[in-house]
């Protein structure tokens, strides 16, 4: 990941739901141009907060059994709010279903009472090794990273240095 998005998980139920939050911060430099005049956190960012805290509920559902997991669609996405500089984004996403290939979120954001987003995602997963058993270790490598990734964010939020 480039872009962390996520500070930490507030609630966590395996199967069900993760609440996980940001907090935003001026500093963040692509507020500096997005817009000069009024800063509010992208929307294309906001979404992909709720991508991230969808995969870290699959993952934490299914043990990590899955290197890759990644976004496959978006489906009514609406952004009813702006998430200015200096707020707590808040997101909640909860499994709809999931089969062996694919998983469907319904997700939503607020600052405090005000909704930032709401939307509906599906997420598809797989393995390196499952079109190329020569990268299983890759596979191996992703998932201890980012079991000790979810360790920090459950404890403390954001891990320092983490570039993924």
């Amino acid at each position: 990941m480039r872009f962390w998005l996520l500070d930490k998980f507030e609630d966590v139920a395996p199967g069900e739901r993760l609440v996980a939050s940001k907090q935003v911060s001026y500093s963040e430099e692509y507020l500096q141009d997005h817009f000069p005049e009024f800063p509010v956190l992208p929307g294309v960012f906001i979404l992909e907060a709720a991508v991230q805290a969808s995969a870290w509920l699959l993952r934490i559902t299914e043990d990590y059994a899955h290197s890759v997991i990644e976004l496959k669609e978006a489906k009514n996405i609406k952004y009813p709010g702006f998430v200015k500089p200096g707020s707590q984004l808040r997101i909640t996403t909860e499994l709809m279903k999931r089969d062996d290939r694919e998983a469907s979120f319904k997700v939503t954001g607020a600052v405090g009472d005000n909704p930032s987003l709401t939307g509906r995602l599906v997420l598809q997963r797989y393995n390196l090794a499952d079109s190329d058993p020569d990268q299983a270790e890759v596979d191996a490598h992703v998932v201890r990273y980012m079991r000790s990734i979810e360790s920090v964010m459950r404890l403390t939020g954001t891990p320092s240095g983490a570039t993924g």
